[in-house]
C-alpha cells in the first residue's frame, strides 16, 4: 500500500499545474452582473483594495519599474500581471480586456456556467424565502458542478488567495524586482476590509467568520501557505531572490504549523508536520516538493471535513486579534 501511495504521488509530482488558476475570460460575466443582486458585497469590494487596483495599479511608480524589467508595456494587458490583479473578460470582438481589479469570479469562479443556476429559487415568481430545501440543495449542487466556489468551499477560495499572495513565477521576482508574496494569514486578512458577510443577514451588518470557522482558517491558511510555497521551491530553476524567499516562506509556515500543534493538535496537522520534515528544500527536487505539497494539500482538505472547529478552542490564545485585521471591513 505504501509503494502504490508513493506512486500516486509522483504522478501527481510529475502533472502540470498552472502558476495561477486564474478565472477562464471566455467564462467571466464582470462584476456588474454580480452586483445586479449582490448590491451590498459589491458595494463593500468597491471600498477595498481589491478594487482600486484597477485604476491604482498601472500608476505606481513601483509596478512601471518592474514591467519595465519584465518588457512589459501595458500591464493591463500582460498575463504575468493579469493573473492576480485584474480580472481579464474576452470581448465580442474576440479581444481580451481588464474589465476590473481582483473581482467577484477572481475568488468564486467565472461565473457564465453557473450564473442562472444559483440565482434561480425554483422557478421564475419564486424567492429565495420561498425556495424548498430539496431545490435549494440541487441548485447549491448544481452550482458547484458548473464551476462556482461556494463560500462554505472554504479550500478553495482560499486556495485561490494563496495562489497570488505567495506569488507564483520565478521571473516576476528574479527579473522584475517584485516582492516574492505577502505578509499573508488567512484569518487576517479575510476578515479585515474585503469581508462581506452580509447576503444571510440583515444586509447591512457584516459580521466575522465565527470562531468555529476562524479556527479552521488558521489551521488551513498555514497548511497552504506551506503547500505554495514547497512548489515554488519545487518550479525555482536557480538559486536566487525567489528560490531563497520560498524556501524561507516554506519553514516558516512549518514553525506556525508546529505552535498551532502544541496548542491544539490534530491527526492532520501531525501528519503535515510530518511530511513538511520529510522533504529537503532544495533545487532540482520538483517530483518531492510537489508530491509533498498534494500530500499537505490533501490532509487539509481532511482537517476540514474532520474538524468543524468546535473541539479547537485552545487555538483561540493564539488567534489574530481584530486590531490585527488587514483594513477596516464596512458595516
Amino acid at each position: 500500500m505504501l509503494a502504490v501511495a508513493a506512486f500516486a504521488l509522483g504522478l501527481a509530482a510529475m502533472a502540470p499545474r498552472p502558476a495561477v488558476a486564474a478565472p477562464d475570460p471566455t467564462k467571466v460575466i464582470g462584476p456588474d452582473e454580480c452586483g445586479e443582486c449582490h448590491k451590498n458585497e459589491v458595494r463593500i469590494w468597491r471600498g477595498t483594495t481589491h478594487y482600486k487596483t484597477f485604476q491604482e495599479l498601472p500608476r505606481k511608480d513601483k509596478a512601471r519599474e518592474i514591467a519595465d524589467k519584465l518588457g512589459i508595456k501595458r500591464i493591463k494587458s500582460e498575463s504575468l500581471c493579469l493573473n492576480c490583479h485584474f480580472t481579464e473578460k474576452v470581448a465580442e470582438d474576440g479581444s481580451h480586456d481588464a474589465i476590473a481589479g481582483i473581482s467577484c469570479e477572481s475568488c468564486h469562479g467565472a461565473a457564465r456556467d453557473w450564473n442562472k443556476i444559483h440565482s434561480d429559487y425554483g422557478g421564475k415568481d419564486v424567492k429565495r424565502e420561498n425556495e424548498t430545501p430539496e431545490h435549494k440543495a440541487k441548485r447549491l449542487a448544481d452550482s458547484r458542478a458548473a464551476g462556482m466556489i461556494q463560500p462554505s468551499m472554504m479550500f478553495e477560495w482560499a486556495s485561490n488567495c494563496f495562489g497570488c499572495h505567495t506569488v507564483p513565477e520565478e521571473k516576476l521576482v528574479n527579473v522584475g524586482g517584485h516582492p516574492a508574496g505577502s505578509k499573508f494569514e488567512l484569518v487576517t486578512w479575510s476578515q479585515g476590509e474585503i469581508r462581506h458577510n452580509v447576503w444571510n443577514t440583515d444586509g447591512k451588518s457584516n459580521p466575522e467568520a465565527s470562531p468555529e470557522q476562524k479556527r479552521q482558517m488558521l489551521v488551513l491558511g498555514q497548511a497552504l501557505e506551506l503547500a505554495q510555497s514547497l512548489r515554488g521551491v519545487a518550479k525555482a530553476t536557480q538559486k536566487a531572490d525567489y528560490a531563497v524567499a520560498m524556501a524561507g516562506r516554506a519553514k516558516g509556515a512549518a514553525q506556525r504549523l508546529q505552535a498551532i500543534s502544541k496548542a491544539a493538535t490534530t491527526p492532520e496537522i501531525d501528519s503535515m508536520l510530518q511530511v513538511a520534515g520529510s522533504v529537503q528544500l532544495k533545487l532540482d527536487n520538483a517530483a518531492e516538493l510537489n508530491g509533498a505539497a498534494d500530500r499537505i494539500s490533501e490532509l487539509a482538505r481532511q482537517f476540514l471535513a474532520n474538524n468543524d472547529g468546535s473541539g479547537l478552542a485552545a487555538l483561540d490564545a493564539i488567534m489574530p486579534k481584530p486590531d490585527a485585521y488587514k483594513g477596516t471591513p464596512a458595516q
